[in-house]
């Protein structure tokens, strides 16, 4: 086996390492919760992707209309020669506009934690943009300290779209941010997606669409842990489940058992009372003085706000506070 085989099978082990210490802490725990991050395994980044294209879940046309409204204005101020950083890159679908709009880029530096996503993405983009040098990071971006160091000479533009911001708990979001902060430098900027209060119906649809492409992407966590892990997770056992709480601004987003049942995970057994939830994802809704408050926590400024014209949405170009 050579030493780049070697290298990623030993990350594919390190990986599967932090999933198992992460299922067996999130389910011993009272109230039990397994982190939103392991959702994005390589079926789950697809069903995610779909979830993208229902009509109820309005944010992602909503935030590809604003950029590509807003793009001209956005290449302008991050001005030439930048590195575009974007955390949590996914399908890189939203990038592309960005990457259109500014053919000068020094470097474009996908995060995510799908190897495999990562992967494909990074070699469509190749393909499709020959002059861009494309360097992935596979990482959880909520613990990256570094980036790669030939992009350290460039001015940095950071990019967090899909309100990705949103399944932060606020104190996490202020870390991140901060963090982006930090790893973008005094000269770096950040694009932000952000979606805004609304009607609570209208949220309440994003999440529970009538085809059950979300409750697919939920419980593929629990097939996740019976590949990965040697569940025994029966899925006909447990329904997805989703909705806003008002007070707190945000969705909650879980996996609840149907009957009382017992399962086993990584050699470990786990006993499920009827009705008991597994929460998996947040989605914090923002407005325009939560957005500032958050901003200004992590050392940035805000730019420029574009909005759609029902305001359901928000993209926020942050600079760097001296």
């Amino acid at each position: 086996m050579n030493v780049s085989l070697l290298a990623q099978d030993r990350i594919e082990i390190s990986d599967r390492a932090e999933f198992r210490d992460a299922v067996l802490e999130g389910l011993s725990r009272t109230p039990r919760a397994i982190p939103a991050k392991f959702l994005y395994d390589a079926r789950g980044s697809e069903l995610f992707d779909a979830i993208c294209e229902l009509p109820e879940y309005y944010l992602t046309r909503t935030e590809t209309g604003i950029l590509q409204s807003c793009t001209p204005e956005l290449a302008r101020l991050a001005g030439p020669g930048c590195a575009l950083v974007e955390f949590g890159s996914g399908s890189s679908v939203k990038t592309r506009l960005l990457l259109d709009a500014m053919p000068d880029l020094a470097a474009y530096v996908p995060i995510d934690i799908s190897r495999q996503h990562l992967d494909a993405t990074a070699a469509r983009l190749r393909r499709d943009y020959p002059g861009l040098r494309v360097e992935p990071v596979c990482a959880d971006y909520m613990a990256l300290d570094s980036l790669p160091a030939d992009v350290n000479g460039a001015p940095r533009l950071g990019f967090f779209p899909g309100s990705t911001i949103g399944n932060l708990e606020p104190q996490d979001a202020t870390a991140f941010l901060r963090r982006a902060r930090r790893l973008l430098g005094d000269r770096g900027a950040m694009v932000l997606g952000v979606d805004l209060r609304k009607d609570p119906r209208r949220l309440h649809d994003a999440y529970n669409d009538s085809a059950g492409v979300t409750a697919a992407f939920t419980l593929n966590l629990l097939r996740r842990m019976n590949r990965e892990l040697g569940g025994t997770f029966d899925l006909a056992g447990f329904a997805h489940e989703a909705f806003y709480d008002q007070i707190q601004g945000r969705i909650e987003i879980y996996f609840r058992s149907l009957r009382a049942q017992i399962v086993t995970v990584a050699g470990r057994t786990f006993a499920f009372a009827e009705g008991e939830r597994v929460h998996t994802e947040y989605s914090y809704k923002y407005d325009a003085a939560g957005i500032a408050a958050l901003a200004k926590s992590a050392g940035f400024t805000i730019d420029r706000t574009w909005t759609d014209p029902d305001r359901l949405f928000a993209v926020t170009y942050l600079e760097a506070a001296p």
